[in-house]
């Protein structure tokens, strides 16, 4: 048995990947005491530090909800059916969700006051409606469980192929109170999760699991431990969370560097992971593009910034005299709709195509406030991938590009891979982009489109990006119902069988 780690000294070097070494930083080895954990990632040298107490709550959680799911297989499905009916009832219940909403508006004033963004942490009358559409629809999912998808018969025996509970989900996701009934979908299926939140929406978590979630648990007559939530602010409860070997699947979903570490961790324990932390769609519009219909795209796709909403636009040289104008025009109009003024990144090849009009100060609203900067801005080549994370003000980034082939070439090497669209009319055209672009998402229109809700009739629990590698056996949409194992059932029929072996 090996020594246990009890300190850390400033200068101390660790190995990692085989043939590197990290370096404890003072403030690491002052922070690190006797019972934390260190979590070195193989990949980057990244060393994270997990305080005993935080590795505690984490270790007791993700306990209970494996302790649940071992109850799960004996669950009738008609009590997870009526968990969902109860966890909607009781978030339309107004006293219960006012109570809800003051937790939120407690979480909303503190993020403000720390100059964070609150575009998805405010829980509006239309979040909440979402939020018991998306609970109806697994209400009215038929159950997967336990279906058999295929049998094989022998002589004298058979075979079937049985669905069956994955195990606990780990879901860590950004400060959305919406997401909390995306993440109970994996009920349908059998599965039982362990979600953290972002420390912005902590307060609103608590808030819905005391007045609607555990309830509604208790109420249908499910495991307590079937929804867990680890009740800790501290970013390092993900890590412990990811780091737990109990955990079939861990979930991901936030900002991209975060992400990408989260499921670091996760890979290097063995566990399989589902990962989106980068958005911004793109779209590619060329001599082929209806003009109309071209600005009906870039409007629909700048509605509110989300994942999907449309973040860079490439227009072939040859089209750009006609559809620049139809850009800009789309792009004032979605920002009047809004009540703010758009925000422009150009590359140089595009300089050319924009309008004195562009070239002004402007107000834009940041999350700290209006911000007074140049409604267009040139940004290198290299910087085109980079997600805008606008508050009120739409803002996109236009590269005016020889061809479509440099369009696909520029995207599959700096978009995050996720959300890529064409407005064309030529099928050619088309069929051409689709087959060279490297992103699970692909349309010709508009981008807002992906959405597992909105698009499949089905609330996601993850949308993937490429970005992260392509995904064994299933697309990019993760949903509560399409997380499942298989099991194989044997039976003998008959005393006389024939047996190859």
């Amino acid at each position: 048995m090996g020594k246990k780690l009890e300190s850390l000294t400033a200068g101390m070097r660790i190995p990692y990947g085989g043939n590197n070494l990290a370096i404890v930083s003072e403030e690491l080895a002052s922070e690190f005491e006797s019972g934390d954990r260190l979590i070195v990632i193989q990949t980057t040298g990244d060393l994270l530090h997990v305080p005993a107490d935080v590795w505690k709550i984490s270790t007791k959680t993700v306990q209970r909800a494996h302790d649940a799911f071992l109850e799960m297989g004996s669950v009738d499905d008609h009590a997870i059916t009526k968990f969902f009916k109860l966890f909607a009832d009781y978030l339309s219940n107004e006293e219960r969700f006012s109570a809800i909403k003051d937790s939120n508006d407690e979480d909303v004033r503190v993020a403000k006051s720390r100059g964070r963004s609150t575009t998805r942490l405010v829980l509006s009358e239309k979040m909440r409606e979402d939020m018991v559409a998306g609970l109806r629809l697994w209400e009215n999912t038929p159950s997967q469980r336990g279906s058999a998808i295929e049998e094989i018969s022998h002589d004298g025996w058979k075979v079937k192929l049985i669905t069956a509970g994955l195990g606990v989900i780990g879901f860590i996701f950004e400060g959305r109170p919406n997401v909390f009934a995306d993440a109970t979908g994996v009920l349908r299926s059998g599965n039982t999760v362990v979600f953290r939140i972002g420390s912005d929406a902590l307060l609103t978590a608590n808030a819905i699991v005391e007045h609607a979630l555990d309830p509604a648990l208790k109420e249908s007559g499910l495991p307590i431990g079937s929804v867990s939530l680890i009740n800790s602010a501290e970013r390092s409860a993900g890590y412990a969370m990811f780091s737990d070997q109990r955990l079939a699947l861990a979930v991901a979903r936030g900002s991209g560097p975060a992400v990408a570490q989260l499921g670091a961790v996760a890979k290097q324990s063995g566990i399989p992971v589902s990962l989106h932390g980068t958005g911004g769609a793109w779209l590619v519009g060329s001599s082929n593009s209806d003009p109309e219909m071209f600005k009906s795209v870039i409007y629909h796709s700048l509605d509110r910034k989300v994942c999907n909403t449309l973040n860079t636009c490439c227009i072939t040289k040859e089209a750009a005299s006609v559809l620049v104008p139809e850009f800009l025009a789309a792009l004032t109009e979605a920002s009047e709709a809004r009540g703010a003024n758009a925000k422009l990144h150009i590359t140089e090849s595009t300089d050319s195509f924009i309008p004195d009009a562009w070239r002004g100060n402007v107000a834009i609203e940041r999350a700290e406030g209006d911000v007074i900067e140049p409604q267009t801005e040139e940004i290198q080549i290299d910087e085109i991938g980079v997600e805008w994370e606008w508050e009120n003000s739409p803002e996109v980034t236009l590269v005016v590009v020889e061809s479509v082939s440099e369009a696909i070439t520029l995207c599959n090497s700096y978009s995050p891979q996720f959300v890529a669209s064409m407005v064309t009319e030529d099928d050619a055209e088309f069929e051409a982009f689709f087959d060279g672009i490297n992103a699970p998402f692909v349309g010709n229109g508009f981008t807002r489109w992906v959405d597992g809700q909105y698009a499949l009739n089905r609330p996601e629990l993850g949308l993937s990006n490429w970005q992260y590698g392509r995904l064994f056996g299933r697309g990019g949409v993760l949903s509560g119902d399409s997380i499942f194992t298989i099991r194989t059932l044997a039976s003998q029929e008959t005393s006389e069988i024939t047996r190859r072996s």
